[in-house]
C-alpha cells in the first residue's frame, strides 16, 4: 500500500519542479506534482473531516444551518465556536479540526500550531489580512477568501454613506446631490464594480484606477481608465477605496493624494483601515476645511480625528460593510462548498497562499 506524504493528515503540496518518490514494495514510482495532489486528495476522502466555524462575530443561524446542509452530505462533522471571549476558547477549540471556517477572526501561527490537522482555512469574506499567511503557508496549510459574495453589500454601504454625507448628516440643511458628480475607484474588483453598477444608475460620472492591471475590465464596462493615481484623486468629486491590505498598500493613501482632490470632495474607505496614512490624511483635511472622509473603518487614533475634523469626520460605530442578512449567508456557505471541493477534489481556485 502506498504510504501517505501528509504528516498528521495535512495535505503538503510540493514546488513545481520537485518529483517525489513513493515506495511500492520493491520498486520506486516517481510522481509528479499532479498526481501528488492526487495522493493529498485521496488521503482526505478516507479520513473522517471535522471543520470547525469559528466566529467572534457568529453567522446568521440561516447561514449556520446552510453549512450544515453543504457538510453533512459528504460526512464532514461540523462543530461551532461562536461569541468567542478569549483565545484560549480558540486554541482549544482547533485541537482536533481539519478546517476552519472564519469571519473576521485572528489567526496567526499559535492558533495553527495547536492545530495539528488542520489542512484549510477559508476566510468567509473578501480580506484575509487576519490571517498569518507566512505562518499557514510554512505549516502547508491552505488559506482561501470567498470573494464576490459580500460585494453588493458593501457597495449599497458606501452609496448608504455617501447620501448620509452629502445630505449633511440629515441635519436639516441643504445638501447635495450625487447624480452628476465624479466617482473614481480606486481599484476594480467585485466590490468596485457593484459600486460602479449601482452608482452608475443614479447618474453618476464612473472612473478608475486599477494598480492591479485591470484596465480591460474598466474598459470593458464602459468607464474612463486613469493612468495615475494622481489623477484620479485629482480629477473626481469622490474616490472610493477598494484597496486590499498588502505591504504595497499600507499607508499608501496620504498627504500626497489627498492634499490635490478637488474642492468639496469626498475620500471613501470601505477596504481596509491600514491603506490610509492617518498623519498624512489629518494634515490634508486640516489644510483643507472643505475635504470630508467618510469610512466603515474608524481611524487607529479616532478621537483625534474626531477633535480635529469633526462632522467632515463620518464613520460607522463598527465595521459594517458585510453586515446584511444576505452576504452574511452567502460568505458562509461559499467557504463550506470551497472546503468540500478542496477535500474532495483539490481545487484551490480561491487560494490566497502561495
Amino acid at each position: 500500500m502506498r504510504k501517505s506524504l501528509c504528516r498528521k493528515g495535512r495535505y503538503r503540496p510540493f514546488p513545481a519542479r520537485l518529483h517525489v518518490s513513493f515506495r511500492t514494495g520493491a520498486s520506486v514510482q516517481s510522481a509528479s506534482p499532479e498526481a501528488c495532489e492526487r495522493e493529498g486528495s485521496a488521503f482526505f476522502k478516507n479520513k473522517s473531516m471535522k471543520v470547525l466555524v469559528a466566529t467572534e462575530k457568529p453567522f446568521a443561524p440561516v447561514a449556520v444551518k446552510g453549512i450544515k446542509d453543504i457538510l453533512d452530505p459528504v460526512g464532514y462533522e461540523m462543530a461551532l465556536l461562536e461569541k468567542y471571549t478569549e483565545k484560549a476558547q480558540l486554541l482549544e477549540a482547533v485541537a482536533d479540526v481539519d478546517a476552519l471556517i472564519i469571519r473576521s477572526d485572528k489567526i496567526d501561527g499559535e492558533v495553527m500550531d495547536a492545530a495539528p490537522n488542520l489542512k484549510i482555512i477559508v476566510r468567509a469574506g473578501a480580506g484575509y489580512d487576519n490571517v498569518d499567511l507566512t505562518a499557514a503557508t510554512a505549516r502547508h496549510i491552505v488559506v482561501m477568501n470567498t470573494p464576490g459574495q459580500n460585494a453588493n453589500a458593501v457597495a449599497e454601504l458606501v452609496i448608504g454613506l455617501l447620501i448620509y454625507a452629502c445630505r449633511n448628516k440629515f441635519n436639516g440643511t441643504s445638501g447635495t446631490e450625487l447624480m452628476g458628480k465624479k466617482l473614481g475607484l480606486l481599484a476594480f474588483g467585485a466590490v468596485a464594480q457593484n459600486l460602479a453598477r449601482i452608482a452608475h444608475g443614479m447618474g453618476m460620472d464612473i472612473s478608475s484606477y486599477s494598480p492591479l492591471n485591470r484596465p480591460q475590465k474598466i474598459i470593458d464596462a464602459g468607464f474612463h481608465v486613469h493612468e495615475s493615481l494622481h489623477d484620479l484623486f485629482a480629477f473626481n468629486n469622490i474616490v472610493s477605496l477598494h484597496l486590499p491590505s498588502t505591504p504595497e498598500t499600507r499607508r499608501s493613501i496620504g498627504y500626497d493624494l489627498i492634499s490635490v482632490m478637488r474642492k468639496d470632495a469626498i475620500l471613501v474607505n470601505s477596504a481596509r483601515q491600514d491603506v490610509i496614512d492617518e498623519e498624512g490624511l489629518l494634515k490634508a483635511m486640516t489644510e483643507r476645511p472643505d475635504l470630508r472622509y467618510v469610512t466603515d473603518l474608524k481611524l487607529a487614533d479616532h478621537d483625534r480625528a474626531v477633535e480635529l475634523l469633526g462632522d467632515r469626520y463620518i464613520f460607522t460605530p463598527k465595521k459594517m460593510g458585510a453586515q446584511t442578512k444576505e452576504a452574511n449567508i452567502n460568505a458562509g456557505l461559499a467557504a463550506a462548498q470551497q472546503i468540500v471541493d478542496f477535500i474532495e477534489d483539490g481545487v484551490k481556485k480561491f487560494q490566497v497562499n502561495k
